[in-house]
C-alpha cells in the first residue's frame, strides 16, 4: 500500500504551508534584517517562488525550501553588509502617575541599553535569541528554522547571554 504525497499545487496544501509559517518566517528575516517591511516583502517573494516551483518542491521539504529562498534573498539584498536590529520598542504609559521621574527614566534609560545591547550582539546571536525569548521557539525549533544543530544554537545563546550581561551587568536575570 502506498501513501498518497501532498502536492504543493493544490490550493488547500499551499495555504496550510502558508498560514503555519508565514509569521514565523517573517520573524526570523525581521530579527535578522531589522526591517519589518523589508521582511514581510522577502517572505512574500519567497512564498511567491515556492508557488511557482511547486511542481517541484516536496511538500516534507516546502519548510526548509522556503527559509533556504529567505535566507538567499536578504543575503543577496545585503550584499555581506553588517546588519543591525533597530527595535521599534514603546512602552506602556498606563497610569505612571504613581512612579517617580527617577524610576520613569532609569526604566527609559534601561530599555536603550538593552536595545543597544542586543542590537550589538553578533547577527547569529541575535538570531537565535529573539527566536527564543521573543517568539518562544525552542532550541530544536531554532535549529530546524536555522539549519544548524541544536548544539550551536545552545553556544550562540551562551555567548548571547555572556554578551548582554557584559553590557548590562547583572541586571538582567534569563
Amino acid at each position: 500500500m502506498s501513501k498518497q504525497k501532498k502536492s504543493l499545487c493544490e490550493e488547500h496544501n499551499f495555504d496550510a504551508l502558508f498560514n503555519t509559517y508565514y509569521e514565523t518566517a517573517r520573524n526570523y528575516i525581521y530579527y535578522k534584517c531589522g526591517n519589518l517591511q523589508q521582511a514581510e516583502d522577502i517572505v512574500q517573494d519567497a512564498f511567491i517562488k515556492v508557488w511557482k516551483r511547486c511542481a517541484d518542491v516536496i511538500y516534507e521539504k516546502a519548510r526548509s525550501f522556503l527559509y533556504t529562498i529567505c535566507n538567499n534573498a536578504l543575503r543577496n539584498e545585503f550584499d555581506h553588509q553588517k546588519v543591525v536590529l533597530k527595535h521599534e520598542a514603546t512602552l506602556v504609559k498606563d497610569d505612571r502617575d504613581d512612579e517617580s521621574p527617577d524610576f520613569i527614566l532609569e526604566v527609559e534609560d534601561f530599555r536603550k541599553k538593552l536595545e543597544t545591547a542586543i542590537a550589538n550582539l553578533s547577527d547569529k546571536e541575535r538570531e537565535v535569541f529573539l527566536l527564543s525569548r521573543i517568539d518562544k521557539k525552542s532550541y530544536k525549533e531554532i535549529a530546524e528554522i536555522t539549519n544548524i544543530s541544536v548544539k550551536a544554537v545552545e553556544r550562540r545563546m551562551s555567548n548571547a547571554f555572556i554578551n548582554l550581561r557584559d553590557a548590562l551587568g547583572d541586571h538582567l536575570k534569563f
